[in-house]
């Protein structure tokens, strides 16, 4: 079972993290990122259906991949939009996905399994996919970026909210070295955007949260300002299309 988070502090958002420019007026000691949407993306939905049926044994055209991308993207994919509905019977697992890791297997392979692909173990096959580093596209900024970071002494935590270890995927990019902390949702027992979270990460990185930006790309992800950390969201960009990234050096570095 995760343990729970206990906040190290509890200042008040200022003024100016609550509009997320705070770290270009006081100095940026650490920086902590969201995974999914922005320092990574999913394979593109044809690619991941292709390469899942093929570790099933079946080689599929091209257009029909596609089509079976859409209706699995429609009724949910990890790392992709939410599910347009969640089947009652999948909806404890649903809500505990982020939280423990049979749950979000039992989720994502549940939804696949909606779909009626005529392949036998294809959802097995699709989540899969979402455990190897291959089934993700770091962006074009994340590496400079890190390691623009590491030069500068600036420290670095990666805050998902996920039910799978990220880990290995950084040492397989040969990233790992330019991070300090993980703190993954599944491990701490806290999601975004609860402010817990991101107190654990500012602790486990000895900083105070007023000396963090939170950079990430959805609402959960601006929940950092409760904690009170600067913070950026950057714009949703396609696997291997740059989002932005670099303009945290302007925030972290040149501010």
């Amino acid at each position: 079972m995760p343990d729970h988070a206990e906040p190290t502090q509890s200042t008040p958002p200022s003024a100016d993290s609550a509009a997320g420019v705070g770290a270009s007026r006081r100095p940026v000691e650490a920086v902590l990122f969201d995974f999914h949407g922005t320092l990574a993306q999913v394979e593109e939905p044809h690619d991941w259906v292709l390469a899942a049926a093929r570790a099933c044994g079946v080689a599929l055209e091209r257009v029909r991949a596609t089509a079976l991308a859409d209706r699995l993207l429609t009724a949910g994919r990890a790392g992709g939009p939410l599910p347009a509905r969640v089947p009652p019977a999948l909806a404890e697992l649903w809500a505990e996905r982020d939280l423990y890791p049979h749950a979000h297997r039992g989720a994502y392979t549940g939804l696949a399994a909606t779909v009626d692909a005529g392949i036998d173990g294809l959802a097995d096959a699709l989540y899969e996919r979402v455990l190897r580093p291959d089934g993700w596209v770091p962006y074009p900024d994340t590496a400079p970026t890190l390691a623009a970071l590491r030069s500068a002494g600036v420290k670095v935590a990666v805050v998902s909210n996920i039910g799978f270890d990220l880990r290995p995927f950084f040492a397989a990019w040969g990233l790992d070295a330019l991070v300090d902390a993980f703190v993954l949702s599944y491990e701490v027992g806290r999601c975004k955007p609860d402010p817990a979270i991101f107190w654990r990460a500012c602790g486990m990185l000895g900083v105070d949260a007023e000396r963090a930006l939170m950079v990430g790309d959805t609402a959960a992800d601006a929940g950092a300002v409760r904690a009170g950390c600067a913070t950026l969201l950057l714009p949703e960009a396609e696997p291997g299309r740059p989002n932005g990234l670099g303009s945290v050096l302007d925030l972290a570095l040149r501010g």
